[in-house]
């Protein structure tokens, strides 16, 4: 169809594109047979002339609803009609009589409603739009005018629409001849609830759809003689047996199979079923469920289908019983039995499948199984049983159930066709047939063979059909076609069906004999087809081959096609199931006439085929076809996309194409005579202007422009290929210069008017442009006149305006001169005047000042020599305080070092072992250069010696004296060559040698340097252990030292006289011995930094590299979260501090005490220090000093100290000097009365199930600021109190005068002073109420007991010190009457004592009363007693000393006082 002519330079054409199948363009440039075009899509494409097709410029913009009237009909053009048309919803065209029908994918409800029925009912064809319509009543027409049966053949692949199709003929055809209703439903509503049954049993998935029919259906309408529906009838042809054996991947076995699998429960315990995946026949492909499909829904919609058509309920379990028996006929698997070439069932799954098949089908177990494993031979002498081999039973096996199957479908189409009803009266029908379409998939069996079988069949008769109409056209317009060509595809045919050479009859040959395979098939197929011109052998393959359809070539793969011919019933198959005792099934396999069964023949699949097909050709060639194509426009099933690849491929096998190219072979282009001479008219306009007729001026312009071969009918002009080209080439030609005439004429006329107008215009210029330069000259001449006139009397006036000023100035300069000199003068005689006044004063402030400052310096220095003397004895007091601060300096300063120290010993360490790897490897390397070159050295030595050899034989050798000169010169520059050679080897082997040496020299030097740092290295050691042991030492000392250190302090404190100074004394000694002990209460900072330099040096590898985030932002939200909890008052739950514990589990849950870095000790720390700073409020400082105390008992009994934290005890001092130390050491067993269980329960069993944890220096450094905290709480709990009573007990010493008399006689007993004396010991009671309320605070914290009998010990202690300082300091207080008044204070107080609890009795089961009568006696007598008194105040210095001790055994100080024996026995 190539038109490789009338393409100039501009033409518009088309051109071949892989990806949009055709794309226009533009012809840029023409080289020979070769066009440059520039196509739409913006591409350059190079292409040949005959592989291009002009483009129709002028063809309407909504396309044409006949493609025969194209000015180019061919692909291209036939392409871009279809998709115009699509893309506004048109999609139905016309080729000629045949409908191509593009699938929309959405409902056009405008195109089949009532209204446009009407429309197209009776409208002659080709009248109105092309639709499904006007053909089927082209059909109806046909057949009730003439009399004549008519068939619609609508033909598409899967999902092109042609079932929807069949419906809309089926809805006109109904609407045309009328309605007989069956039982309340009419006919095409009966075919059209008949889909669902027929889809169930007869489709399956193939490659390209979901729900392929693999059957072909002919419809048959059958009217009455007044042209109405009176019956109708489907007929199903060519189903595919074979797949219900046979399926390949990912197709699927029908519908029906897996419908039964997905059906109810109690269906498929019935019939023993399970997983498709469990069953042979349906396990050969990996699909088993659609995507959007519902195999469990379309099986109740399949049972009510079967109810629609008139199935009982009886026969559709037959119906399931029959395929559930197919499936369990699948599983039956065989193997060798005891008899040669024998088979039996495989196992006893097998055989639970053959017992389940007998069961479904009710026939005897054992005969299905003789029936499957052998066959019985009836001669005339006797009847054989022959036994089948596992291959024959298998196939035995697989013929059963194709036959089952098919008999199955048969007998649904027989009844649905008994439900439709057919009128056997009816001599008029119209059949429409919707059958698959050319298939060529990346595999093609057997199935695809057969499917193109009848493609090929189908496109004979339409290729006849449209010959046929190309002709009827013809004759109609009386035109000459006997000379034009008709390509038939007979050849095709005959390969395939021909006897007895075609390719079904030599399939069934092979099939005949046992021994046959693929390979053998393919074979005899290659010789006997060899020459065949559609038969084609690959080259890569030994048993495919390709047939050359008239769609295209198609490989076929040969590997079953003889499994899925067979198919032939087996007499002992037939005999089973007829005697079935099912009905159904004995329906299903009548029993046949005794002469049917010995004449029976071989009968295959290919055989019934083409006899199917036979008589589907015969009952179409009996009617009058009509041909609807159906086109799927793309493949994603969507609205408004049209791939052009795929429409083509479709009209292509659709025959469409072959069609047009038979239009093509004959005359293509056909115009109406008014529509040609419109067009080319003005190719021969002096032939338009005559009078002649239409007929002749179309005839005479052919004629002028030399086409021939073309034709004038009666009303059309028939014109051959390529000839409209032609001439719309030469159309465009004239028209080309035509235009070009009218541009040059219009071009002459525009250049002509420019010109005269720009004439006109430039004289009109210049006669304004000389006007004006004169009138400029003009004034030019005028504003110079003025100009000369205006300087003259400038310059006269600037002249004598320069004189006036000059005169002013001179008077003016005068003037100022003369006041000036005349200021001068006077300034000068008030100055002298004013500096003899300042020298005077001066004179007199000097003498004044230097007498005080003489009299400052000699106060001052009188002051500093006093203030000298005083800081002199100071000095010698605070000597001993300072010297402890010293030695912790020093030992500090020493720590560093010996760090440093140790730090340095690893690396000298490192970097001699780092040194001495590398020198070894660089030796290693010095000695394989010297080997080499020691190999080389040798090797040149052999060359040589070889070299000289060869030199000395051939002058042995050498021809006499006349040639032998050549060669000994040639020899002996040889020579000198491999001399000269020799000598840079040695030359360089002299230098190796010189690098070797020079290697060992710095080798040995290196072992020099390396012993030299290895004595050093040693010496250091010996230096970092003799600090050690002087660090040792010095720690000893630092001990001792702070003993003594804490004696002077005693003393100090002793001296002062003020008893706030004795407290505020030793409240500092207890943070200083907290300091000293390692436990800095107020800033933690600095303890971590005494560690953190000898961590660092520890863990130096551990630096080097990245440490790993120890926490996440969750972990930063769970720490604030827990800061913000504690920070508020959580209360107790029971006895147990809840605060203690939430911290604890949070810092066991979060691993915190095992990392090496955290900020969570620190926040917590804080979180303590900002509660309690400043806080004078014992409830608050006691809820703390509970949580605290807690926390650290589960510390203490949890952590115990890892290796990266093992220095820091040595660097401690001993705690055990302080009262927090012993405390500390005390957790190690329980305190009796402390609970530790936790709030919610989860340590049920106290601090003796805690899991100890490895710790890392943070935690531990956390127990010891915790220890400083409890230390620090519990002295500012203590301190408050003290402050508390401390100005009651300044009271309670001495007694009112008031109440001296009547304590003197003894009126206390009276009832009547009682009130009175209640009055006197006042004060005692508040300093009870005081210790009272403190004791209440400290149970309602739930202290722990072991710290309230501390806290309770100190201040009894504190009171004995305060009342036995006041008393010797205050000689006046000792007195009876005093000592009465004291002793009923304490006598309250030792009341309130016993009705307190165990933790404030504390150990004092000793009276107080009874341990200070002694004192009392002393009170008492003051002048006889004041000497021992004297003494014993003599005494207190050693006191202090011994303070501590004296708590340990339980003393307080008042005892102490009172028996002073049991410290000085003596």
């Amino acid at each position: 169809m190539g038109t490789p002519v009338n393409i100039i330079v501009g033409s518009h054409v088309w051109v071949e594109d892989h990806s949009l199948a055709w794309v226009d363009g533009e012809v840029s440039k023409l080289n020979g047979e070769d066009a440059e075009i520039q196509t739409s899509n913006g591409k350059r494409v190079v292409a040949n002339l005959s592989r291009i097709y002009p483009k129709d410029m002028e063809a309407p913009a909504g396309g044409v609803d006949d493609m025969t009237k194209l000015s180019y009909l061919h692909e291209p053009g036939v392409l871009q009609n279809l998709k115009i048309r699509y893309e506004l919803n048109e999609i139905y065209t016309y080729t000629g009589n045949i409908l191509i029908a593009i699938n929309p994918f959405q409902r056009l409800p405008h195109l089949y409603d009532a209204h446009m029925m009407q429309q197209y009912k009776g409208a002659p064809f080709g009248e109105l739009s092309p639709h499904v319509f006007a053909v089927a009543d082209v059909a109806y027409r046909a057949m009730i005018n003439e009399g004549k049966s008519n068939s619609i053949l609508v033909s598409g692949e899967s999902g092109a629409g042609k079932t929807e199709t069949t419906k809309m003929l089926m809805r006109y055809l109904a609407f045309l001849g009328g309605r007989v209703a069956t039982e309340g439903r009419t006919v095409e509503q009966q075919v059209l609830e008949s889909n669902p049954v027929l889809e169930a049993f007869g489709n399956a998935k193939t490659v390209r759809n979901n729900n392929s029919s693999r059957f072909g259906k002919f419809v048959e309408i059958q009217f009455d003689k007044q042209g109405r529906i009176s019956g109708a009838a489907i007929r199903t042809y060519l189903l595919e047996r074979s797949r219900v054996c046979q399926i390949s991947d990912p197709e699927r076995n029908y519908h029906c199979f897996y419908l039964l699998c997905a059906a109810p429960q109690e269906e498929i315990e019935k019939y023993k079923l399970g997983n498709p995946k469990s069953f042979h026949y349906l396990n050969q492909s990996n699909c088993y469920e659609l995507v959007g499909v519902s195999d469990a829904h379309d099986y109740l919609a399949t049972r009510r289908a079967m109810d629609i058509v008139g199935i009982s309920g009886k026969e559709q379990d037959a119906i399931f019983r029959v395929v559930a028996a197919i499936l369990h006929l699948g599983n039956i698997e065989f193997t060798k039995g005891k008899e040669i070439d024998s088979s039996v069932p495989k196992d006893e799954k097998s055989k639970f499948h053959l017992n389940m098949t007998a069961e479904l089908l009710m026939c005897d177990p054992r005969a299905l199984e003789d029936a499957l494993c052998k066959r019985v031979m009836i001669t005339p002498e006797e009847v054989i049983k022959r036994s089948l081999d596992p291959l024959g039973a298998t196939v035995s096996r697989d013929g059963l159930a194709k036959t089952i199957y098919s008999r199955l479908f048969d007998w649904l189409v027989d009844k649905i066709n008994v439900s439709i009803g057919q009128d056997p009266n009816s001599k008029s029908l119209i059949g429409v047939l919707d059958i698959y379409g050319f298939e060529s998939f990346k595999a093609n069996s057997f199935e695809q063979f057969c499917i193109n079988f009848t493609n090929e069949k189908l496109q004979q008769h339409f290729n006849q059909h449209v010959f046929k109409m190309e002709q009827e056209e013809y004759t109609k317009e009386a035109i000459d076609w006997s000379y034009i060509e008709f390509v038939d595809n007979q050849d095709v045919l005959d390969l395939i069906e021909k006897k007895p050479g075609g390719i079904v009859a030599l399939l069934d040959e092979a099939c005949m004999f046992p021994k046959s395979t693929h390979e053998t098939f393919a074979n005899k197929l290659y010789q006997t087809f060899k020459n065949h011109k559609r038969f084609i052998k690959p080259k890569l393959s030994r048993t495919d081959f390709t047939i050359a359809h008239y769609a295209g070539e198609v490989l076929y793969q040969s590997d079953q096609f003889l499994d899925k011919n067979k198919d032939y019933v087996v007499p002992e198959h037939q005999d089973l199931l007829s005697a079935s005792k099912c009905s159904f099934v004995a329906g299903l396999f009548p029993l046949l006439p005794e002469e049917t069964t010995k004449s029976s023949k071989f009968s295959s699949i290919g055989s019934r085929f083409k006899l199917q097909l036979q008589q589907l050709m015969e009952t179409l060639s009996s009617t009058e076809p009509h041909y609807i194509r159906c086109v799927k426009p793309n493949n994603l099933l969507k609205p408004a996309i049209f791939e052009n690849v795929n429409i083509m491929q479709q009209l292509r096998c659709g025959g469409v194409l072959e069609a047009i190219r038979i239009s093509c072979a004959g005359y293509p282009t056909r115009r109406a005579f008014f529509e040609f001479i419109n067009r080319f008219g003005v190719l021969a306009p002096e032939i338009v202007e005559g009078n002649h007729d239409e007929k002749v001026i179309c005839g005479k312009i052919l004629e002028k422009k030399g086409l021939k071969g073309f034709q004038i009918g009666k009303t059309k002009v028939f014109l051959r290929a390529g000839q409209m080209a032609e001439l719309d080439a030469r159309r465009a030609e004239v028209l080309s210069n035509a235009a070009k005439t009218i541009q040059h004429r219009i071009r002459t006329h525009n250049a002509r008017k420019q010109f005269i107008a720009l004439r006109k215009a430039t004289i009109h210029v210049q006669s304004l442009w000389r006007g004006r330069l004169a009138c400029k000259f003009f004034e030019s001449m005028k504003r110079e006149a003025g100009a000369v006139k205006i300087q003259k009397n400038i310059r006269r006036y600037q002249a004598r305006k320069g004189y006036s000023k000059l005169r002013v100035s001179g008077l003016v300069l005068q003037t100022g001169l003369r006041a000036m000199a005349a200021r001068k003068e006077f300034r000068f005689r008030k100055q002298t005047k004013a500096a003899i006044i300042m020298q005077t004063r001066w004179r007199c402030h000097r003498a004044s000042s230097y007498y005080k400052k003489l009299k400052r310096a000699s106060i001052v220095s009188q002051c500093r020599w006093r203030g000298r003397i005083a800081r002199r004895e100071l000095r010698k007091l605070k000597m001993a305080a300072r010297e402890t601060g010293a030695l912790k300096e020093a030992k500090d300063k020493l720590e560093k070092h010996v760090e440093e120290l140790t730090w340095r010993l690893q690396l000298e360490k490192r970097l001699r072992t780092d040194l001495e790897e590398a020198k070894t490897q660089e030796i290693t390397k010095l000695q394989n250069s010297l080997q080499s070159m020691q190999i080389k050295i040798d090797e040149t030595s052999a060359l040589l010696v070889k070299e000289r050899e060869a030199a000395r034989k051939a002058i042995e050798e050498a021809p006499p004296v006349i040639k032998e000169k050549q060669v000994i010169v040639e020899d002996t520059k040889r020579i000198d060559s491999l001399t000269g050679e020799v000598e840079s080897l040695k030359a360089s082997l002299h230098l190796e040698e010189q690098r070797a040496d020079n290697s060992e020299r710095r080798y040995a030097e290196a072992q020099e340097s390396i012993e030299e740092k290895q004595k050093k290295l040693q010496e250091t050691e010996g230096k970092v252990h003799q600090l050690l042991e002087s660090l040792s030492r010095l720690e000893e000392k630092l001990t001792n030292l702070e003993s003594e250190n804490q004696v002077l302090r005693q003393q100090a404190v002793s001296v002062s006289m003020a008893p706030n100074k004795f407290l505020s004394g030793r409240s500092k000694s207890i943070v200083q011995r907290s300091a000293e002990g390692g436990h800095i209460v107020g800033d933690p900072k600095p303890a971590l930094d005494m560690h953190s330099h000898s961590i660092i040096q520890r863990d130096h590898p551990e630096v080097e590299e990245k440490p790993q985030k120890s926490l996440n932002e969750k972990q930063q939200e769970n720490q604030e979260l827990l800061i913000r909890c504690i920070a508020q008052h959580l209360g107790f739950a029971g006895n147990r501090p809840i605060a203690a514990c939430i911290i604890y589990k949070c810092l066991l849950q979060w691993r915190s005490f095992e990392v090496e870095r955290t900020s969570v000790f620190d926040r917590i720390i804080q979180t303590i220090g900002n509660a309690i700073e400043t806080q004078d409020n014992n409830d608050v400082l006691a809820y703390w000093l509970s949580n605290a105390s807690t926390l650290l008992l589960l510390l203490q009994r949890t952590l115990k100290a890892s290796g990266a934290a093992g220095m820091a005890p040595q660097r401690r001092r001993s705690s055990s000097a302080t009262l927090f130390g012993r405390m500390t050491q005390s957790f190690r067993g329980t305190p009796q009365g402390v609970n530790l269980s936790f709030v919610n329960g989860g340590l049920n069993g106290g601090v003796d199930t805690l899991r100890q944890v490895e710790a890392k220096y943070p935690a531990l450094l956390f127990k010891q600021q915790l220890t400083a905290y409890v230390e620090k709480i519990y002295g500012m709990i203590r301190d408050n109190l003290k402050k508390e009573i401390s100005p009651l007990l300044g009271l309670c010493i001495q007694a009112p005068r008031i109440s001296r008399a009547s304590l003197v006689k003894g009126s206390s007993r009276s009832l009547a002073n009682s009130a009175a004396q209640q009055a006197l010991i006042a004060h005692w009671q508040g300093i009870v109420k005081s210790l009272g309320n403190f004791l209440n605070t400290l149970k309602a914290n739930h202290v722990p007991p072991f710290l309230v009998r501390k806290v309770f010990t100190q201040i009894f202690s504190f009171i004995n010190v305060q009342l036995f300082n006041s008393l010797l300091l205050r000689r006046e207080c000792c007195s009876f009457s005093n000592g009465e008044y004291v002793k009923a204070g304490l006598a309250e107080l030792e009341h309130w004592c016993y009705k307190a609890t165990d933790e404030v009795q504390l150990g004092m089961s000793l009276s107080i009363s009874d341990r200070l009568s002694g004192f009392w006696s002393y009170i008492k007598n003051p002048r006889k007693h004041w000497m021992k008194l004297a003494m014993t105040y003599a005494l207190f210095s050693a006191y202090s000393s011994f303070i501590e001790s004296v708590q340990c055994i339980g003393m307080t100080s008042m005892e102490l006082i009172v028996c002073p024996q049991k410290l000085y026995p003596t």
